[in-house]
């Protein structure tokens, strides 16, 4: 069979399955829809919280950003990870145990106040809409390589796939795709992994290969790989793969906005309202964890192996003697090769390549002496030859090592699952946040359980609608680094208020609205400042907007302590709550009230 018909069939079996999935489960109420009954095993919900967490950045760009950067990346590994160590230990047996739908829920009703609900939605909205586009972007990212469409047109099918069984199905019907869609992930991640450790390292299990001999040129001339990749970076001008570049305090400020962002991610923490306990809740925090670990401990060995591979295929190759892949993904807009010596020989070394941010194509479609796409925009000084998006490194790691078509598309079917999984989880907060805790809770109390799912639907797709248009004209290029964003806003807004929260009974409603504002305020106006007008340049003390909502979080423990000080404390009843809150000793049904 050809690499298009294996791309079909995988891909259109998975997609059968996930709404065959989605028409059985549909949601029927609105207990249905926002925490799938309530009943979902701590084993299930374990498979589909992975899922819902293991997003496009974590599958295809974490390792992608590992073979890139090297070191730098591992702020990815090291915040997710430790992120979500807080959210189970910190966050979710509380939340759980109070028993409510939504994290906003939880704010209006600790805080006593609309004003707190209100701007828990906009928060809501600000962090899942940042999330959700780079999850489009990487469907449109497999989409355009799969089927040979643009990018734009592969975000637009992504999302109609995704408003299908999100919109019909809620809660009920994407924690059971979500099921379906890690055991795809975990065998797509894996499976090339163990081929491609076995070619290169010649041991069978990846993560030993990492830390293994390097023996692609023969047993004789083995090294170890990690000490391979270093020489090769530092011959091509590039840092050691195992240095880092970026300063001290970016590199700490990233990690911790990534770690407090997961443990305040609304569409992560709303997952353990399905279950039916606090006991189930730690049970199946258990079975998330064992489930990411699969991933996670493999994603340096694929970053390293890519890495690799890279650089053996292209650095000094001739064009015309490239493999057909570098063509390919060339076809796609993401890779590109200007000749800047003129010898018809690709030089992959240190230095930005284009001014702007990505290359722009000859509209004409003209090509070059060597048969190469032409670009308009100049090189910069000193420039690479070569440029990537390093979102495309995961896809491309089978064709590179040339493995199977097979498990090409299998790649492939993992990346749309990672994303449509997650964005499935964004979507359904968002549509939550608009239908239950803004129109129900404050609009219109009076609304049937009927129009209540109506207008969640409805809310589903005007938010897919915006989230596609950002998928197509992303704020980064990069899934990751626009990933990492909505990190930084719930680590500036709903970590610090929920944590407070819980382990405060004097925090109040004054103070609690005041940090939310201050902080994804701030940290939403270093990240627009930088992002779209300042450029890379005069960071405040060095730090970067992936950073910022650390700092932003600070900012809304010490307003909220300030402004809670200067005001009255709680009433009694909501001191006896926080009181009742910090013993999650068993829970009930998540209730509508």
């Amino acid at each position: 069979m050809s690499q298009e018909a294996w791309n079909y069939l995988l891909i259109g079996l998975t997609f059968a399955m996930y709404i065959g999935i989605a028409l059985r489960s549909k949601a029927g109420s609105t207990k249905d829809y926002y925490v799938a009954g309530g009943g979902v095993s701590s084993f299930a919900n374990g498979m589909a919280t992975a899922a819902d967490w293991m997003s496009a950045a974590t599958f295809i760009s974490m390792a992608g950003g590992i073979a890139a950067s090297g070191y730098n990346a591992s702020r990815f590994l090291m915040g997710w990870t430790g992120g979500f160590v807080l959210l189970t230990t910190l966050i979710v047996p509380y939340l759980r145990k109070f028993g409510k739908f939504t994290v906003v829920d939880f704010l209006g009703d600790r805080f006593e106040s609309n004003l707190a609900r209100l701007v828990g939605v906009i928060c809501a909205i600000f962090i899942c809409m940042t999330y959700i586009m780079g999850q489009m972007r990487g469907v449109g990212l497999v989409f355009s390589r799969l089927f040979d469409i643009e990018i734009a047109t592969g975000v637009i099918i992504g999302s109609a796939i995704v408003f299908f069984y999100a919109g019909i199905g809620g809660m009920k019907g994407i924690t059971y795709t979500q099921v379906a869609q890690y055991c795809v992930m975990v065998f797509a991640y894996t499976i090339p992994a163990v081929f491609i450790s076995m070619l290169i390292t010649g041991n069978v299990i990846p993560q030993l290969g990492l830390i293994g001999n390097f023996t692609k040129d023969g047993a004789e001339h083995a090294v170890p790989l990690l000490e391979k990749l270093n020489t090769l970076n530092v011959d091509l001008g590039f840092a050691k793969y195992t240095d880092g570049s970026l300063s001290k305090l970016d590199m700490f400020c990233i990690t911790a906005a990534l770690m407090c962002g997961t443990a305040g991610l609304p569409h992560v923490i709303v997952r353990f309202f399905t279950v039916k306990s606090v006991k189930a809740v730690r049970s199946s925090a258990c079975w998330t964890l064992s489930c990411i670990a699969v991933i996670y401990l493999t994603a340096p060995a694929i970053g390293a192996f890519a890495r690799t591979n890279f650089i053996d295929e292209v650095h000094g190759t001739a064009y015309t003697e490239l493999p057909e892949w570098f063509g390919n993904w060339e076809d796609r807009g993401l890779i590109a090769w200007v000749d800047k010596n003129q010898d018809g020989i690709v030089q992959h070394q240190a230095g930005a390549v284009f001014e702007g941010r990505s290359p722009t194509y000859d509209a004409s479609g003209a090509r070059g002496t060597h048969g190469e796409r032409l670009i308009t925009n100049p090189l910069k000084e000193n420039a690479n030859e070569v440029f990537y998006a390093p979102d495309i490194l995961v896809m491309a790691n089978p064709e590179m090592a040339n493995l199977h078509p097979w498990i090409i598309a299998l790649v492939m079917a993992g990346c749309v699952a990672a994303a449509l999984s997650t964005a499935a989880g964004l979507l359904l907060v968002l549509s939550t946040s608009i239908s239950h805790d803004l129109m129900k809770k404050l609009v219109s109390p009076n609304m049937s359980e009927k129009q209540e799912v109506l207008s969640a639907r409805l809310a589903s797709f005007g938010s897919l609608v915006v989230a596609a248009y950002f998928g197509i004209n992303p704020p980064s290029e990069i899934v990751a680094k626009t990933v990492a964003f909505a990190f930084g806003l719930a680590a500036a807004s709903f970590f610090p208020t929920i944590l407070m929260g819980i382990f405060s009974k004097r925090v109040n409603k004054h103070g609690a609205t005041a940090g939310m504002v201050t902080g994804i305020g701030f940290t939403f106006g270093y990240i627009t400042y930088f992002q779209f007008y300042a450029g890379h340049q005069n960071y405040w003390l060095g730090i970067s907007p992936e950073g910022i909502g650390f700092v932003g979080m600070l900012i809304n423990f010490a307003v909220t302590f300030l402004v809670t000080a200067l005001t009255p404390a709680p009433s009694q009843a909501i001191q006896d709550m926080v009181e009742d809150i910090r013993d999650p000793t068993g829970a009930g049904a998540a209730t509508h009230g």
